[in-house]
């Protein structure tokens, strides 16, 4: 089951070929909007939920803000979660949905370039799903990210995660990380006042 932002450029044909290519049998995309957020029954007969990925702020509205009774069956279901960009952002307790400038000290600060911003200026953290309990910021080689996770874990306290594309980031049952893929998963920790702790983990 694929929830995808139900917009002028949704490609369903992406989403289906994406997952198949990655073993799934069958494939459904529900597109989705604050006006038809998803339902329980979206999910009758799925073996797991991909959210797919667009503008981060807008999947926040549709799959938190717009009502979770979908998460409730998902969990009740015992349904696997994953997000793909936006929908690997809004998975967590507090969700890193954009922004590209914050304020530090007596000035403001870029913390990523402005068309990287999800449509939003001052860097912005948001309840999201609570699926995990870390900071999720995306596409972090390729845009240049991690320095803007760095300033959200330095503004709200909390662990946070910089994924990259073509990247999957797991744990194992005693809390340990496991990546799969092409690139790299890189942890912020907060360090102290001001200070954060950065740490790199690879595939294999």
């Amino acid at each position: 089951m694929v929830f995808a932002l139900d917009d002028p450029e949704l490609d369903v044909a992406r989403w289906e070929g994406t997952l198949k290519d990655a073993g799934a049998a069958e494939v459904t995309v529900v597109p989705v909007s604050p006006a038809r957020p998803p339902l329980a029954a979206d999910l009758t007969g799925a073996a797991g939920v991909y959210v797919a990925g667009g503008l981060t702020p807008a999947y926040r509205e549709t799959l938190v803000d717009a009502g979770t009774e979908w998460l409730d069956a998902a969990r009740t279901a015992g349904l696997v979660y994953c997000g793909f960009s936006a929908g690997s952002a809004i998975a967590a307790e507090r969700a890193l949905v954009g922004g590209w400038q914050t304020a530090y000290g007596d000035h403001t600060l870029d913390v990523c370039d402005e068309e990287l911003g999800e449509d939003l200026q001052e860097l912005t953290v948001l309840p999201g799903l609570g699926l995990v309990p870390f900071l999720v910021d995306v596409h972090a080689a390729q845009w240049g990210t991690l320095y803007r996770l760095i300033h959200a874990v330095l503004a709200t306290g909390l662990d946070g995660w910089a994924i990259d594309e073509n990247t999957v980031l797991t744990f194992t049952p005693d809390g340990t990380p496991a990546i799969y893929g092409t690139g790299a998963a890189t942890r912020v920790r907060p360090n102290g006042p001001g200070s954060t702790a950065v740490t790199v983990f690879t595939a294999g």
